[in-house]
Order: structure tokens, then sequence, then C-alpha cells
């Protein structure tokens, strides 16, 4: 249990299932719990791609889904959606679409961007029905939740939590920091 005065730290670790760019072995996790309906979660976008291009075997990016249901009705679909194409070996390729088309996101825009990363649609499709990938994201959610999220995007920093509430100068300069 966090103690006031004390920083928010991460429930869960990194796991085999994550979201890796980056050094898989670097020196500084960043982890961030996101939503891809979410517009700061887009702007933030950038920021991850920046670390990584300055600290390219010192900085590993880990993404988790927090998708906030009550503000963004196709944030979970979405979150599915990059679930299936992932399971494919094209989450980052969908992780991308979706940021880049975040006002575009229902189920037959979700089957379009599949199509277009080569997906075999068959599989999708059934996937997407099915749900199968709901349980995984729901756990992500959970994992969130158990680390005091309640915004996105959160930013962990080796576990910690980065308040990006007044900007993302603040994750620079902890990564900075911790390289």
């Amino acid at each position: 249990m966090n103690q006031p005065g004390h920083p928010v730290t991460l429930a869960v670790s990194p796991e085999p299932g994550d979201h890796v760019r980056g050094a898989e072995h670097a020196r500084v996790t960043v982890i961030e719990y996101a939503d891809f309906e979410c517009p700061s979660c887009k702007n933030a976008e950038q920021t991850s791609i920046l670390l990584l291009e300055r600290y390219p075997v010192k900085v590993r990016f880990i993404y988790r889904h927090f998708p906030l249901e009550a503000a963004h009705p196709h944030a979970l679909l979405a979150a599915e959606a990059s679930e299936a194409a992932s399971a494919q070996g094209k989450f980052w390729p969908m992780h991308d679409l979706l940021f880049q088309n975040q006002a575009h996101l229902k189920d037959k825009d979700l089957h379009r961007y599949a199509a277009d990363l080569g997906l075999d649609m068959v599989r999708y499709t059934a996937e997407m029905n099915d749900h199968v990938y709901l349980q995984k994201v729901r756990e992500q959610i959970e994992g969130g939740r158990a680390s005091h999220i309640r915004a996105t995007p959160t930013f962990f920093v080796d576990g910690v939590v980065q308040d990006v509430s007044f900007g993302l100068q603040g994750l620079h300069d902890a990564v900075a920091a911790a390289v």
C-alpha cells in the first residue's frame, strides 16, 4: 500500500506478454498505461519515440492498455484489435495506425486497418467476434488500477510513477536521470 508522501509504484512488473520497443535488456524501463482514444495519449506517443531515439540501447518502452470506457467508447474495442494484430505479429503497426486515426475507431474502421496491415482476416474477425483478447486487456486495466492509475497516459520509469499532468518534460528528465 502506498503511504502519503511515498511515490506511487508499479504493481505489475514487466511480463513476457508485454508490448516492448527498444533494447530487451535496457538499463531503464518506461511503462505507459494508455488509451487509444485519449488525445493526451496520442500527443505522448512522440515522446516515447524521442526517448527511444535518444537512448536506443539504454531504454525500453512498454505499452499497456488502460481504456477509459466512460470517456472513450471505442477504446476498449481498439485495444482488443491491437491484441488481435499482436497475435499475428503486428502490434506496433496497429498501435501506430490506431493513434494516427484516433477519430475513427469504430468496428468497421478497425477491420479496415487490420486488412491494410495484411492480417489473416478470417482469424481477425473470429477473434474479435469472440472477444478473445478482452481478458488480457481487462488484466492490464486491473494492473493499472492496482498501481493507482486514474488517468491516461500514466508513465512509470523503473517502477515509479512520473507526473506528466503539466507536460512531458518530467518524463524526459526522469529517464535522463535514470540512464
